[in-house]
């Protein structure tokens, strides 16, 4: 079933109405690189997988996100749970936002937005007046191949508190 909500990103100045894959539809298949430049595809995991997009690698709010997650990071390896996070960064600027933060969270470049728009995260957006397209705070759990889990314009700064509690 796909649904219409109203996303609002802390820095958009509006609101969009965007619709969303559901639970229990079947994750979108991608295979994109990392931030050393490796391919990693959807089907390489195993068990539960949290697809959690960003709009921009370094900005306030992502960092916010990023670093909670690698603050988190041990709760969700002791669960058998990967991260993985997606942005329309290139590939250099998620090795050194990795680097700079100390990221253990694969980062993933999807310049074009090809992933992210599969996953109904990508599209129009405004900013201080100006409208762009961009990548949608949206995160997916995904369990072998099936979501089973949507967070719809996620408040970066309780994100990964909120799935760990939601999957106890």
């Amino acid at each position: 079933m796909i649904t219409g909500f109203p996303y609002r990103n802390s820095l958009v100045s509006h609101w969009l109405t965007v619709c969303m894959l559901d639970t229990g539809d079947t994750a979108p298949a991608f295979e994109l690189q990392d931030q050393h430049g490796e391919a990693v595809s959807l089907e390489e995991f195993e068990g539960l997988v949290v697809v959690y997009f960003y709009p921009r690698a370094d900005t306030p709010g992502c960092t916010t996100e990023a670093c909670r997650f690698r603050d988190r990071w041990e709760e969700f390896e002791q669960r058998g749970i990967d991260v993985v996070g997606i942005s329309d960064d290139p590939i250099d600027d998620l090795a050194d936002f990795a680097g700079e933060y100390n990221l253990p969270i694969m980062l993933l470049s999807d310049e074009d937005g090809t992933v992210a728009s599969a996953y109904d995260s990508y599209g129009e957006k405004s900013m201080f007046g100006n409208t762009f397209d961009g990548v949608f705070r949206n995160t997916y759990v995904v369990e072998d191949g099936e979501i089973v889990a949507v967070y719809e314009g996620v408040d970066p700064k309780g994100h990964a508190d909120e799935i760990l509690a939601n999957l106890a």
